[in-house]
């Protein structure tokens, strides 16, 4: 059995006002170090990692390297757990957004598997590109515990992945900064034991 513990990045810059931050390469807020300083220390206390991966940006290499370290383990990043990208969104606030493409962004909203981004990529472009990352991990895994940090909408896609829904139901599954999600792999079946776990980060 492979336990995945499925961990969004730190808090950073873009969230609260929302943007569309995507591909844009932003450290972590103060507040973003001490939660992967949490999730950290919430991680040790339940378990024993033998892997960190991440995808390639700053945020989860960050976040990423504080988990690893106290486990004396080397964060290893994978493209294929890369933020989306959000094309001509890219870096732009959500109220911008609205003004420029008003519809577009309705239908972000509400079926967002159903479009693109204008110059960006669509949720079944990330969802085939970080379903293969899984089972490349998970290949490489065949038991343990591995820790993979990634991003808001990766995390999103992979718990729907596992738990076999539709990407219509992407925004269904809530991803906090630094949250836990736990996910076994056995007898190639998913299990979900947990989603979006905050109570380390309550401050």
């Amino acid at each position: 059995m492979t336990t995945i513990l499925l961990i969004r990045h730190g808090e950073v810059a873009g969230i609260t006002p929302p943007r569309f931050r995507g591909r844009e390469d932003l450290t972590l807020t103060p507040r973003g170090v001490r939660q992967a300083e949490l999730v950290r220390d919430a991680i040790a206390a339940r378990w024993v990692p033998s892997a960190v991966y991440c995808s390639p940006l700053t945020r989860c290499v960050r976040t990423a390297d504080t988990i690893a370290g106290a486990f004396s383990l080397d964060a290893r990043t994978h493209s294929g757990l890369n933020d989306i990208n959000y094309g001509a969104w890219q870096g732009m606030a959500v109220t911008e957004v609205a003004q420029r493409w008003p519809e577009d962004l309705q239908r972000w909203h509400g079926s967002p598997h159903t479009m693109r981004v204008p110059g960006g990529e669509t949720l079944q472009e990330v969802q085939a590109r970080a379903v293969d990352a899984l089972q490349a991990i998970l290949h490489a895994h065949s038991h343990g515990t591995v820790v993979l940090v990634a991003h808001d909408s990766v995390n999103r896609i992979l718990l729907g992945h596992a738990l076999g829904l539709s990407l219509g139901g992407y925004w269904s599954l809530p991803q906090s900064p630094c949250a836990i999600s736990q996910i076994t792999f056995t007898d190639d079946r998913f299990t979900i034991r947990s989603i979006n776990e905050t109570q380390h980060i309550s401050e």
